[in-house]
């Protein structure tokens, strides 16, 4: 169980959906407010944010790296999208006004430090970041509960991090993730959940899923991930290079209350509902006599068989033990059996 504020993950509840508005804002505190503000109306019980202090983050050499997705170098393109302390705590405090939880991930110790200042509950570890084990270490100083994920790690790198986790003695859960944007079915790996449950039993297992729509989220929802963080934005009209793996406000909402109905409908318990027991008085049988039965009789296959419906004494399944007993008085053909007549 990993529980911050008002929100608690566990195996007991459906999975907590986590929008992550990003750099969908483009660096707008006023866009950002409107997306804040949609995933609410969606239903959303939390906001997720990206905590960039540029100088920080990247050196110089960053200046040369141009992303697939995006049209500018990621040094000018994180800068543009970066919010000072001040938007940000207001970002915060909105968030929280409007009674979500509000969550953030890190990308520097500037970050990590200024997120311990708004007093942050929980952090977000991104893939690019998992293996970057001074930071996580870093990170696990503030002793806050962590989501991180494990997109471009191997199990092995997965199990180097885990370790410096479980050393520092912090709550943690694992987010199968794969970093394209947007990624396509064939890129999901879902499988790769089963094994992380497998190797980590007593650890909180989410997705991220930087896919277009809500498919592979629900298709992850029966191999038991308990949290599934989408990247959000209130328009798809936006511009900005994560725009083509976010869902917008109709689509999380979807994705909010079809989580719970598939949750609820993976229940495992198999006994009769109480909905069914008016079926089954219908469609069950009872042992019947196919012919008048005399007093004294025997009952043989030539004289009792099963008939709908299941009202009677005797159900389809008692046939054979009622096979050799003696009738003690007159029966009508096509009706049931009583315990009486035995």
């Amino acid at each position: 169980m990993i529980s911050f504020g008002k929100i608690v993950i566990d195996e007991k509840r459906p999975p907590l959906i986590i929008p992550e508005i990003g750099i969908n804002h483009s660096g707008s505190f006023e866009i950002a407010i409107k997306i804040i503000k949609s995933a609410k109306r969606a239903g959303a019980r939390i906001i997720k944010n990206q905590t960039h202090v540029v100088e920080d983050e990247y050196s110089h050499e960053a200046i040369k790296l141009v992303p697939k997705n995006a049209n500018k170098n990621i040094y000018d393109l994180i800068k543009k999208c970066s919010f000072s302390m001040e938007e940000e705590y207001k970002i915060k405090k909105f968030t929280e006004k409007l009674g979500m939880e509000y969550m953030s991930t890190p990308f520097s110790r500037s970050a990590v430090d200024r997120l311990s200042k708004l007093k942050v509950k929980i952090f977000k570890i991104g893939s690019g970041e998992f293996n970057n084990i001074p930071l996580v270490e870093y990170i696990c100083k503030q002793k806050k509960p962590l989501i991180l994920s494990t997109g471009m790690n191997n199990l092995k790198q997965i199990e180097k991090t885990v370790l410096i986790l479980k050393k520092n003695k912090v709550k943690f859960a694992l987010n199968h993730c794969t970093n394209i944007y947007p990624s396509n079915y064939s890129h999901a790996r879902l499988n790769f959940i089963s094994k992380l449950k497998d190797k980590y039993p007593n650890t909180i297992i989410g997705l991220s899923d930087h896919s277009k729509d809500n498919l592979t989220s629900y298709a992850s929802i029966p191999l038991g991930v308990k949290m599934i963080e989408k990247h959000f934005v209130d328009t798809k009209k936006r511009k900005g290079p994560d725009i083509s793996s976010s869902i917008d406000e109709f689509e999380l909402r979807e994705l909010i209350n079809n989580s719970k109905n598939i949750f609820k409908a993976l229940k495992d318990k198999k006994e009769i509902l109480k909905g069914e027991k008016s079926v089954a008085s219908f469609a069950f049988a009872s042992v019947v006599a196919i012919k008048d039965i005399k007093q004294g009789e025997i009952l043989t296959k030539k004289n009792l068989w099963v008939k709908r419906p299941g009202t009677g004494d005797f159900n389809a399944s008692m046939y054979y033990k009622l096979l050799g007993k003696k009738i003690k008085r007159n029966i009508t053909g096509n009706t049931q059996i009583k315990k009486r007549d035995i």
